[in-house]
């Protein structure tokens, strides 16, 4: 009865119409032999103050079936908070992601597992040459573009700061992956200079080698720089790190004047962190 009732006010009032839900744009671009997603979402007044300029954040597994959805709603939560910046959000798609994401390995069994690894430094060229220039001429960007990547896209995160680049203003590694290669990115960046730009790294149960290899990253950051090292091993698994911890990272990397933060439980947990963290 109840159903019939609900039926006939609904046939009463019309049947509702439906239209495409736009969220953003997209568009293909090809590298390393595959054709992937270049997506963006724009922030919500983005159409309505076209005079202001926002920040980019690039994600790694940025495909619509991969982070994509994930990372702008954790993004989209932040921002009804105030917990992190209002940002222009570009998710880009990987296809084979220890090709795409890590450097050559000397492991044996590494190399049996992923025979196609090893081309990070292609995709990172790639990614600085073709895509943040691209970005850069079609939206309002204010100037500052961070990188963010967890597991495998985490290690390319770091080797990316690593290697001294200026073209991105911070970075935010969750969990990732150091223990490729025998450990060797930790190694070689304590013998060598850091990037002075902004870090986030977070390590969950990784354990083994991974825990390791963060560790002595961690080790070797110098206190006068901006780092943060959120240590969640008691509560996090390598699986959930990313709902859990993209929250925090871009309230480092994009923080914001807002004074109610601590009483809601917005917190940077920074157990290890830079002289300069500027909290």
């Amino acid at each position: 009865m109840i159903t019939e009732i609900a039926a006939l006010l609904l046939a009463a009032q019309g049947t509702p119409e439906f239209a495409p839900l736009v969220a953003g744009e997209t568009a293909k671009a090809t590298v390393l032999d595959a054709e992937r997603e270049i997506n963006v979402i724009l922030p919500p007044d983005y159409a309505d103050e076209p005079e202001r300029q926002w920040p980019v954040v690039i994600t790694l597994d940025g495909g619509i079936q991969q982070d994509l959805m994930l990372g702008v709603g954790i993004h989209n939560w932040n921002r009804l908070w105030g917990r992190s910046k209002s940002a222009i959000w570009v998710g880009i798609e990987t296809k084979d992601r220890q090709r795409e994401l890590l450097p050559p390995t000397q492991d044996a069994n590494e190399e049996a597992r992923y025979s196609t690894a090893g081309e990070s430094a292609v995709f990172r060229k790639w990614l600085v040459d073709e895509i943040l220039p691209l970005i850069a001429s079609r939206y309002r960007g204010n100037g500052e573009v961070f990188l963010v990547g967890e597991s495998a896209a985490g290690h390319f995160v770091v080797e990316t700061w690593a290697t001294g680049t200026k073209a991105f203003s911070g970075y935010a590694a969750i969990s990732p992956s150091l223990q490729w290669d025998g450990q060797s990115l930790s190694h070689q960046i304590t013998e060598r200079a850091a990037n002075i730009s902004p870090l986030y790294l977070s390590l969950a149960d990784e354990g083994g080698a991974t825990q390791e290899g963060i560790l002595r990253l961690v080790e070797a950051l110098p206190d006068d720089q901006r780092w943060c090292f959120s240590d969640r091993r008691e509560e996090l698994l390598h699986s959930n790190s990313l709902h859990g911890l993209l929250p925090e990272a871009l309230q480092f990397l994009m923080p914001t004047p807002a004074d109610w933060l601590e009483e809601f439980g917005f917190v940077l947990r920074c157990d290890q962190q830079g002289k300069a963290s500027g909290d």
